[in-house]
């Protein structure tokens, strides 16, 4: 870079409440996918490095879990890592569903940010499914509750105003070399990428409370001779009768899962997957700390 033009790099901290969008942001931003994206809530669980190159600037999303009101130890450690996140942040943007508009989860989270005096970045997205006069009355709400730095409006579905949100941001990062390889896209290792993506499946096919009382961890990651990828995966659920339905009729759901978590695996590494999915049942998983320090959250919190 000369002197006109110098190196720039910072961290974006992404915000809001459940389903806004900041995975789909994060994941349009890298250019591929690093977090996964569900239609259900509270589908990321820790914070998620998204790293990608905008003009001059490298800048490292972090994708948060929507913060909302705790009912478990583990939603309490999903929102503690949301708010840790802001800590080291270089800029931090309020993500809003357009759709779903100025709802409780919002408002508190905005009272929060007012209490810390936090600068926020107000960014609306979904505008793709929202009428003007309906986005205006929300814009004049939302920033009658908050004094944003910035108003931004975009879809993450339809790319609308993405690159002026990018470029605002990459203009506005610190001056410093760039922290990570140009290539590189995410510090999450392979093996937990490919649980994440596990965990996607079980979101799409499963119904009603059955993705959010399980658990999915990498046991295997190990490249073979022929250099394919042999992959073991365990699915912890808290109770036998959950173990059946992952399983399904002869094995028909655990292999549909397997199936679309390994094309999916095999389109974004390049590679030939060997997945293989164990379903067990741990009861108390979700009062171990070692879970929660695999996945960086705080078991005190």
């Amino acid at each position: 870079m000369t002197e006109e033009t110098p190196q720039r790099c910072g961290f974006v901290a992404l915000i809001g409440a459940p389903n806004a969008g900041k995975s789909s942001l994060t994941n349009d931003f890298v250019g591929s996918k690093v977090s996964i994206v569900s239609p259900k809530v509270q589908t990321t669980r820790t914070m998620i490095k998204g790293i990608g190159i905008f003009e001059n600037s490298q800048m490292i999303f972090l994708d948060t879990p929507g913060i909302f009101k705790p009912k478990r130890r583990l939603d309490r450690a999903m929102v503690d890592s949301a708010w840790g996140s802001i800590k080291d942040a270089d800029a931090v943007v309020l993500v809003v569903d357009a759709k779903r508009g100025f709802d409780d989860e919002t408002r508190k989270i905005i009272n929060k940010l007012n209490q810390d005096k936090i600068k926020t970045v107000l960014l609306l997205n979904k505008i793709d499914l929202v009428k003007k006069e309906k986005l205006l009355q929300l814009t004049a709400e939302l920033n009658a509750a908050a004094d944003f730095s910035d108003t931004f409006f975009v879809s993450a579905q339809t790319r609308e105003n993405l690159d002026a949100f990018y470029k605002y941001l990459a203009e506005k990062m610190p001056v410093s070399p760039w922290f990570y390889p140009e290539e590189q896209m995410s510090d999450m290792p392979l093996k937990l990428l490919a649980a994440e993506i596990v965990r996607e499946k079980l979101f799409l096919y499963l119904h009603e409370e059955i993705p959010y009382e399980l658990t999915v961890e990498p046991e295997l990651w190990e490249r073979r001779e022929d250099d394919s990828v042999r992959a073991e995966i365990t699915i912890y659920v808290k109770r036998e009768n959950q173990k059946v339905i992952i399983i399904g009729r002869n094995g028909s759901m655990i292999k549909k899962i397997g199936q679309s978590a390994r094309q999916e695996l095999e389109n974004l590494l390049e590679e030939r997957i060997h997945l293989f999915l164990f379903v067990k049942v741990r009861e108390n998983w979700i009062d171990d700390p070692a879970r929660y320090s695999a996945w960086n959250l705080n078991f005190q919190a």
